[in-house]
């Protein structure tokens, strides 16, 4: 057992000298209370338009299932393997896919 020890000290050093470097973020975004949108006083969080990778899939169905939008469909999480999109209708209900590797399936409302 010492021997092994003796083997794994110098390895675990030289793992712990490469540590990576911090990843610097970039800072949040304040939300200002009191401008913008509100439900009855509680202030309403706005995501911009960004579109994605699979933004035509959704689109394409989402008409499908009877939803067609002006703007198209959005990306709503972060853009990855796995991404949420979300496309308002005209007739006022919110069509949402969710797709894994650019396969795409509505979610249930």
């Amino acid at each position: 057992m010492p021997r092994l020890a003796w083997f794994a000290l110098p390895l675990l050093a030289a793992c712990a000298a490469k540590a990576p470097a911090p990843i610097a973020m970039a800072p949040a975004t304040p939300v200002v209370v009191g401008q913008g949108p509100t439900h009855d006083g509680t202030p309403i969080e706005t995501v911009p338009f960004r579109s994605g990778v699979s933004s035509a899939t959704v689109e394409r169905l989402a008409r499908q299932a009877g939803c067609t939008g002006k703007q198209g469909a959005g990306l709503v999480s972060e853009p990855g393997p796995v991404e949420v999109y979300r496309l308002r209708c005209d007739d006022g209900r919110t069509f949402l896919a969710r797709c894994e590797l650019r396969q795409c399936v509505p979610m249930p409302r």
